[in-house]
Order: C-alpha cells, then structure tokens, then sequence
C-alpha cells in the first residue's frame, strides 16, 4: 500500500492555496501537510511538517523561491521541489533547473496536472509543462537547458540573480541584506559585479534589464 505523500503548499495567493490544498487532498494518498504565503516561511515550514513534494510559487515578495529552494535542499535533500508560476521566462527555467526541481508548471495546467506531477516526481521522474518542455532538452541525464539560448544572464551567479530581482523591485541594498541574510559590503559586490557582467552602469537600468529579461515583474 502506497504511504502517504506529505505536500507543502507555497503561494501568496490565499485563494490559490486554499483552492489548490482542497483538490490535491481529494486524493487518496495525498496529505496537504502545511500551507504558506512567502519563500521564507517555507523554509521554516519544511523543517517541521517534513514534507515530501513542495509546491512553491515563483514569484513572491520576500525570500527569493529560488534561493529558498537551495536552502530547504540543505537539511531535506529528498524533497521533491515543483515550480508553480503564470510566466515560463527563460531565465526562470534556467534557475529551477540548477536548483535540481522535479517539475515547472504553468498556472494554466489542470489541477491534473498537477497531480500527475506529483506522482511522477514521487516516482524519480520529472514533469514540465509542454511550454516549459518546449525550451529545455529531457534525456536520460535529467533536464537541461541549451546552450545556444544561454545569454548575459547566464553569465551571473545565482546570489547575483536574486540581487537583480531584489533590485527591480527596488529594494535598497539595506533591504536587499537583510532579506538574503548577508552584508551589505557583499550586496555592493554583486552590484558592482552585476554592472561589469551586464555592461550597466546604474541600478535604475539595471531594474530596467531585470523586468525586460523577465527577471522580475514590472
């Protein structure tokens, strides 16, 4: 008999959460084991309600998703983490891919979908979205993106990503310090770093690049 399998639910959306938790716990070995609004309380979550899958949403104010995920990976490394989100940007993809996610998909998949998803990361596989499908590379090696689409972005580590993102939403680098949890002599670094890579010389263009390269939303 197949045990139950423990899923936490990450959206800051009360409505999606409460809509979504209420369809997944119809199912027979399904247990909603806890429901959060932000990234950092899903890392919190994880080490208490010892869940299986993590079904978290990308974009979220706050904690970076991406970020959260490398954390919550530390002390459960057999989590499975699936990506929720309305938009497929290349550069999210990218990101949920080194952070080795079991499943992306798109806010407009069948609550069977998500399911399916479930079950087959459950099983060793991995699920995406056709959208997502259609710009990564799935052979016996586990999903990868192709090196011809790679660009600037690519060239950035993934502090100096979530930097970006923090920048777009125009935090200061007080702001950006204390969300990610380092010095702020470490943000002015990945800035500075983030101009040389970028070819950018001010936050305001850097805030532009961000939300044009669907780094962050507008």
């Amino acid at each position: 008999m197949m045990s139950s399998i423990r899923i936490l639910l990450v959206d800051d959306h009360e409505l999606v959460r409460k809509a979504l938790a209420e369809r997944l716990e119809r199912e027979r070995y399904f247990t909603v084991a806890g429901c959060v609004a932000s990234a950092e309380a899903a890392v919190q979550e994880s080490r208490t309600c010892d869940p299986d899958v993590i079904l978290m949403d990308i974009d979220m104010p706050g904690l970076n998703c991406f970020e959260a995920a490398r954390q919550i990976s530390r002390f459960r490394p057999d989590c499975r983490i699936i990506f929720l989100s309305a938009f497929f940007h290349d550069i999210y993809i990218e990101q949920a891919l080194s952070v080795k996610a079991r499943g992306y998909l798109t806010k407009t998949e069948s609550p069977e979908s998500v399911v399916e998803a479930i079950l087959e990361a459950m099983s060793g596989g991995v699920y995406f979205s056709k959208k997502v499908r259609d710009r990564i590379t799935v052979d016996v090696k586990g999903p990868t993106f192709p090196t011809a689409r790679k660009t600037k972005l690519s060239t950035l580590t993934p502090r100096e990503l979530e930097t970006l993102r923090y920048i777009a939403r125009g935090m200061s680098k007080q702001e950006i310090s204390r969300d990610i949890g380092i010095a702020v002599k470490t943000v002015d670094r990945h800035c500075t770093n983030l101009m040389r890579k970028l070819d950018i010389h001010d936050r305001v263009e850097l805030a532009r690049f961000a939300i044009r390269e669907g780094v962050a939303e507008p």
